[in-house]
């Protein structure tokens, strides 16, 4: 490994964590901004859901723009907006002033993702083995910060601007040092001999569609974990203001453990069976929390979910990578619209039905979805052929054992 691929993972690392804090930062107060504002009940999905409807139009955007400007380039700027967003969100007192910062929020959001995934995916090229979960591993760690830092002003009854505006402070200088290092896929010579197979390939969305049905099950788990845990918890299972930001906290905790032995997990065992497990676990997950009493087991439910939904998002990224390796960007940015479709969906998803319903049965319903992954598990496998133009064709392939798999 060189020094360049060392700096470059570690600023990746770096920029992944600071995205997790200002997400949870945003998630863990939602009950926080909606008193703030007057949001009603009614509203509040609308406001959940015009997130990740911009943040897919960033996404979109951030495929065409990396023809003309490199990930790193698009990474490094877009961060600063959303840490700004969410200051903004802290910081406004009129409903039309948090719908501009959420839209710059969700905007910049869809740009800083797409990017970011982009530069891991080339990582992990170059780098010859699974490194993609340890990047998922700094988010993970950073939304426990997050989480941790929001408990902090829930506990204290802190304004929302008062809790964010340090963390802005600190980050903001950070990010924008640490984006020095960030390494495109053309700045360094990967590990392996070859360096992009099929090179020129275009994206078949056919091949693209099981794994795009995936990102968009796993993410309406985490939607529903991000947005609903703690209102779960508050208004279902009779916790405390204080202890409804737990579970996202408790969450994030079995994220990053799942995700800082789960690169080990691919290599062992292939990333089939890493993918079927988590997606079996995360299922028990969800019915641990619909069942659940109180608050204690309800905590339980989502110590499982964090568990399960842990490799899925990182591991779809990763094949995408392995499908089409000749166009690896595009992929990744087409891909990661289906984050924000799983969003769209899961949130609104679980809030109509709690209306409706409950917000018990409503928990079931992710619980169906995630099992969908079982389906189409063996596109985790796929290589593509290493033969012809750029319309390669998917084979399968025991992905992540040996030096040379991803």
């Amino acid at each position: 490994m060189t020094d360049v691929l060392r700096r470059g993972r570690a600023s990746l690392a770096f920029s992944f964590l600071v995205q997790g804090v200002a997400f949870a930062l945003l998630v863990t107060r939602i009950p926080a901004i909606q008193h703030r504002y007057g949001v009603s009940d009614a509203l509040l999905p609308a406001f959940l859901a015009a997130v990740p409807v911009l943040a897919g139009v960033g996404s979109v955007s951030t495929e065409r723009l990396v023809k003309r400007v490199p990930p790193s380039r698009l990474l490094r700027w877009s961060q600063p907006v959303v840490l700004l967003a969410l200051l903004g969100v802290g910081a406004g007192e009129r409903m039309v002033e948090l719908g501009v910062a959420l839209a710059a929020f969700g905007l910049a959001v869809g740009v800083l993702d797409a990017s970011m995934n982009m530069l891991g995916v080339s990582l992990q090229r170059s780098y010859g083995r699974s490194i993609m979960l340890s990047f998922h591993a700094a988010y993970s760690l950073g939304g426990i910060v997050g989480a941790s830092l929001a408990w902090a002003g829930a506990h204290w009854d802190l304004a929302l601007w008062v809790s964010y505006l340090p963390v802005v402070a600190v980050l903001l200088p950070a990010v924008l040092m640490g984006s020095r290092w960030y390494v495109d896929d053309g700045d360094a010579a990967p590990a392996v001999e070859e360096k992009a197979v099929g090179e020129g390939q275009v994206v078949v969305f056919k091949w693209l569609l099981p794994l795009c049905l995936v990102m968009t099950v796993a993410y309406i788990g985490d939607s529903t974990v991000s947005n609903w845990s703690a209102k779960y918890l508050q208004d279902v299972l009779g916790s405390s203001e204080q202890m409804a930001t737990v579970p996202y906290n408790v969450y994030m905790v079995t994220t990053l453990l799942g995700r800082a032995i789960g690169d080990l997990g691919v290599r062992r065992f292939g990333a089939v069976a890493v993918v079927r497990s988590g997606a079996l676990v995360a299922a028990g997950g969800f019915a641990v929390v619909a069942g659940a009493p109180g608050a204690w087991v309800g905590m339980l439910g989502f110590t499982l979910l964090g568990l399960g939904l842990c490799v899925l998002v990182p591991q779809t990224f990763a094949a995408a990578g392995r499908l089409f390796p000749g166009a690896s960007d595009a992929a990744v940015a087409r891909l990661n619209v289906f984050n924000y479709v799983g969003f769209l969906i899961g949130s609104p998803l679980v809030g109509a039905l709690g209306d409706l319903w409950s917000y018990r049965g409503a928990m079931l319903v992710p619980m169906v979805l995630v099992l969908v992954t079982l389906v189409y598990a063996r596109s985790f496998a796929a290589q593509p052929d290493r033969y012809g133009g750029g319309h390669e064709r998917p084979r399968t392939a025991d992905v992540g054992r040996g030096s040379n798999g991803l």
